[in-house]
């Protein structure tokens, strides 16, 4: 069905992502490109400053390990490590790497979704191409 996939991760003991990457597999089409990607919120410039370098360089270091190791469920899967807000990002990656389907977990709302939103609920949003939203 599709030939660009994005899977959006979070990358935590939490949240599982094996559920994204089943269902990337089972909608791709034969030769499919699929790009793993995770969004680390930005640090304020007023927090960073007071943070020795080298413990935002571990931060970044150990996300990208955890990263690949995740990817390595969905074979020949790039994996790209950014920096911004989530809902942006990914939208914004859809649309400058010819993304046609993203495929992501979400939360189970609750009130606080009514005010705050969700990543999931911005890229359904605004997203210009298919979204899967696993739960």
């Amino acid at each position: 069905m599709y030939k660009n996939i994005l899977v959006p991760v979070l990358i935590d003991e939490v949240h599982d992502t094996q559920a994204s990457y089943l269902v990337a597999r089972a909608l791709a089409d034969e030769g499919a490109k699929f790009a793993v990607l995770h969004v680390m919120e930005t640090i304020p410039s007023f927090v960073a400053t007071q943070l020795p370098d080298d413990v935002l360089a571990k931060s970044r270091h150990e996300a990208e390990k955890a990263l690949k190791e995740s990817a390595a469920a969905l074979p020949g899967a790039s994996t790209h490590l950014e920096s911004g807000h989530a809902g942006r990002f990914i939208v914004d990656y859809a649309n400058e790497h010819e993304i046609d389907c993203i495929i992501m977990a979400s939360h189970r709302p609750g009130i606080e979704d009514y005010f705050l939103g969700s990543t999931a609920a911005r890229v359904v949003r605004h997203a210009q191409c298919a979204v899967h939203v696993i739960r």
